[in-house]
């Protein structure tokens, strides 16, 4: 075994960025994967993890050129500070937050706002140095960034969004040679089919408590 062999095995982070990953991709990895099983058990837990996981994520995209997503990952950090705070306190009568259904006029203004934050984004993005698929980048940001902010607010249609990104993102993830990330985003399709299930049941037992 060579002098390099050894250093590699001694220096785990070092193993990785020799395979095309790094430490802070694995460690967000096991952050994403547990945040997001524990928003399909509608648990407040996965809310320090989210902010784990959006640190880790800002590292590993602002170092691949994924400058949207490097911006997601800090309104995700913000996102869910606000997340955990919103399920501890309740709604503003102080109740437990429980699962609806996103109103339709709601519906229509997050869309309006996830198209403007579209074209703004890929705009400003595309002219920076080293700027990666700006477009498509900055369409997958604002989509998550509303999906994010539904998650905050228990919208039960959150989870379609994130399943329609989830897709996209894998293929984009190999794109840029980050393997890793885009095994992490396929575990996060195949857990937003099962939350958007769970999050069904949970609405449906809403409204039969409250029938």
């Amino acid at each position: 075994m060579t002098s390099t062999e050894l250093h590699l095995l001694s220096d785990p982070c070092a193993w990785l960025v020799a395979h095309g990953s790094s430490c802070a991709e694995l460690f967000g990895f096991i952050t994403g994967v547990l945040n997001v099983w524990l928003v399909t058990r509608e648990n407040i837990w996965s809310w320090p993890l989210g902010v784990l996981n959006a640190g880790f994520y800002i590292v590993v995209f602002a170092r691949t050129g994924l400058y949207s997503d490097t911006g997601l990952q800090v309104t995700y950090l913000v996102l869910s500070l606000y997340g955990w705070w919103h399920w501890r306190r309740g709604s503003t009568r102080h109740a437990a937050v429980v699962v609806t259904r996103t109103p339709p006029r709601t519906a229509v203004f997050l869309a309006a706002i996830a198209l403007a934050a579209w074209v703004a984004l890929a705009t400003i993005t595309r002219q920076l140095p080293g700027a990666a698929l700006p477009w498509l980048d900055a369409a997958l940001v604002s989509v998550s960034l509303v999906a994010q902010y539904m998650m905050t607010r228990k919208l039960l249609e959150h989870w379609w969004l994130w399943i329609a990104v989830d897709v996209v993102y894998i293929g984009m993830f190999l794109n840029r040679q980050l393997p890793l990330t885009a095994i992490l985003y396929a575990v996060f399709l195949v857990l937003a089919i099962i939350g958007s299930v769970q999050w069904h049941r949970s609405a449906a037992r809403t409204r039969l408590a409250t029938a």
